[in-house]
């Protein structure tokens, strides 16, 4: 993905003399260094990458109304999501074969988001096994996320596994009933390495082909209800009438996601669907975002609008592709520094006072 003017842009052949400053400085070694078919992948977004691309324009649009003189010689950044405290509101967002990045991928990924405490979601397609992204990080605050499948049996035996192995949510993404089309994976005829497959069979993307059922539908929410205890989270909602549909069905929270421009091209940018979530929900159940977070100050653009806590999926693979777990907590790092400074900029001393009088629309 190519964001030149959207945040740091340096020549990619200066960050490796250059310290990381910005998440755009990860997003340059990784696109040097890794193989040109992986960057794609993890860069791709569906048909004419509208989406994808918008999901970062949008927050440009968007201004804050900062507020002088609040005394913010002490600031606290951290919050809760599910009840439990996390340190500052960015986790990391479900993506895909980490291997492909770094070695040891997501064990990477999970003690690094475990070292500066705050919350994982691990991906159904991960290159690691669960039981080994636990045991590289056995405190870590880890959520599941999950696909069904039309072999439902697969499904049930995965939230049984992933519950007894001490996750806390499972988060249920229903914006793939089929996969988006991405066309420089087409060109690339993007594989699998054969050492991080699970089958032979053929595949879509890395995945195995004719695995995820399209028939799922809402009453399966229930039936998902009915084989754990655990909170059950919706990501992939853009609209207020699903939102309302997901309170009725009983969820505990909804992760505004358009899979990072990945599935349908030409929805909404998601900070510009969340507006009209939240305003729905009125706070019966927590309200989440991903897609597009490069900076503290997106960051604090998306509190200000009602996200309780948002998720980065592309920049935590950069980090990895540059070192590993020191890269992703250096990612981690930067934005948490970043969203201190932005919001005491604004005027705001802990989460608690980020609202949407922060905020106003662009003219332009």
């Amino acid at each position: 993905m190519n964001t030149s003017g959207l945040g740091c842009n340096r020549p990619a052949s200066r960050c490796k003399e250059m310290s990381m400053v910005c998440l755009t400085d990860f997003e340059a070694y990784a696109k040097e260094h890794l193989p040109k078919a992986t960057w794609d992948y993890y860069a791709a977004g569906a048909d004419e990458c509208c989406t994808r691309d918008d999901n970062l324009l949008a927050y440009k649009r968007i201004r804050l109304r900062p507020r002088m003189l609040r005394d913010v010689s002490v600031s606290d950044t951290r919050t809760t999501v599910q009840g439990t405290e996390i340190s500052f509101p960015v986790g990391i967002a479900p993506t895909a074969f980490h291997c492909l990045a770094w070695h040891d991928g997501e064990m990477s990924t999970a003690r690094a988001t475990e070292a500066v405490n705050t919350c994982y979601i691990t991906s159904t397609y991960s290159t690691c096994s669960v039981e080994e992204i636990v045991a590289a990080a056995p405190n870590g605050y880890r959520w599941f996320q999950l696909y069904v499948y039309r072999n439902r049996k697969v499904s049930e035996q995965i939230v049984h596994r992933v519950e007894a192995l001490g996750y806390k949510a499972l988060v249920l993404t229903v914006d793939v009933p089929y996969t988006g089309k991405r066309r420089n994976d087409i060109r690339n005829q993007f594989r699998l390495p054969p050492h991080l497959k699970e089958n032979n069979g053929p595949e879509e993307y890395g995945i195995p082909a004719n695995t995820l059922d399209p028939s799922i539908s809402w009453k399966d929410i229930y039936w998902l209800q009915s084989l754990t205890r655990l909170p059950i989270i919706i990501k992939g909602i853009l609209t207020k009438e699903d939102a309302e549909l997901a309170v009725e069905h009983g969820v505990q929270g909804i992760i505004v996601s358009n899979h990072g421009g990945r599935q349908l091209d030409g929805g909404p940018a998601t900070i510009d669907a969340l507006s009209e979530i939240v305003d729905t929900v009125q706070g019966r159940i927590e309200v989440y975002l991903d897609g597009g977070i490069r900076t503290g100050s997106d960051v604090l653009k998306a509190l200000a609008l009602g996200a309780k806590c948002v998720f980065i999926g592309r920049p935590a693979v950069w980090g990895l592709a540059y070192k590993g777990e020191e890269g992703v907590r250096e990612v981690l790092q930067i934005l948490n520094d970043e969203f201190r400074l932005s919001m005491a900029l604004a005027g705001c001393r802990n989460v608690s006072e980020i609202n949407r009088n922060l905020i106003q629309f662009s003219k332009l």
